[in-house]
């Protein structure tokens, strides 16, 4: 992926002129996008009287397809509460995936857009302007011609609303971070009672009384002589006795040649 600085610089041009509600929004519309996979940039923000003569003579007078039916004056662009936008990496293809999520990113970038507050030029019904997105604060068309604008409040109203949805996705992330630390917690968890169960059996194994097959190997040993009652609770001479034992090389006789050696070495 483009690093987000560059995606934002190559949209900074177009943020220049937008009112400052607009502006926060189409900034936070590339941030939200990149945060989802999903590279976009934006191609046409505010546009002064002569830019939009010129887009509008574009097929008319002038060599290129139509891209506008909006006379200088007539688009919501020329107050700036307009934005237009590209994917990065399949500019106006509406159907691509390039982040492999099962949804298109044209979707995706609608979605954020309307999240944030734009409305979207792909629902009009008559010229559908799939990707432009707009803030129009309750007022028409008419209405800004004639010269009134958003109010201080209404754009303030935007902004809060944004304030807070990002403030409802930070306590988002928070709270899968917590649920993701509690299961990391449980198995831990799970795991301590897993040693200390462990622990328990091995000291349980070490200081309880031999079982049967010991019983029978021991008395073996003490009848041969190979073992005194002093030491039939050494650890390792019980299980050298129970390895012999359990192979059936343990010989009372052979243990009892073993003793008679060592006591007349004594």
């Amino acid at each position: 992926m483009a690093a987000l600085a560059e995606l934002k610089a190559r949209s900074a041009a177009y943020l220049v002129g937008l009112l400052p509600a607009v502006k926060l929004a189409a900034e936070k519309l590339i941030e939200r996008c990149y945060a989802e996979g999903v590279e976009m940039r934006l191609t046409a923000g505010y546009r002064s009287a002569a830019e939009q003569q010129r887009l509008y003579e574009q097929g008319r007078t002038k060599p290129g397809p139509i891209v506008t039916n909006a006379k200088p004056g007539q688009s919501n662009h020329n107050y700036g509460l307009a934005i237009d936008f590209v994917l990065v990496k399949s500019g106006y293809n509406m159907s691509a995936d390039d982040d492999y999520d099962g949804i298109s990113d044209w979707a995706e970038v609608v979605a954020q857009a309307k999240l944030l507050g734009f409305s979207w030029g792909g629902d009009w019904t008559s010229f559908k302007d799939y990707p432009h997105f707009e803030m129009m604060f309750g007022l028409s068309l008419s209405q800004l011609q004639a010269g009134m604008r958003p109010t201080w409040q209404q754009q303030q109203a935007v902004i809060s609303r944004i304030q807070r949805l990002e403030e409802s996705d930070e306590m988002s992330k928070v709270e899968e971070l917590l649920q993701k630390d509690q299961e990391k917690s449980a198995i831990i968890s799970a795991l301590e009672q897993r040693i200390i169960a462990l622990e328990r059996r091995v000291n349980i194994s070490q200081n309880q009384t031999p079982p049967d097959a010991y019983h029978a190997a021991l008395q073996a040993a003490k009848t041969a002589g190979a073992m005194s009652t002093s030491n039939d609770k050494d650890l390792s001479g019980l299980k050298t006795i129970q390895i012999l034992y359990n192979m059936g090389l343990f010989d009372p006789e052979f243990t009892r040649f073993i003793h008679s050696l060592k006591q007349a070495g004594e």
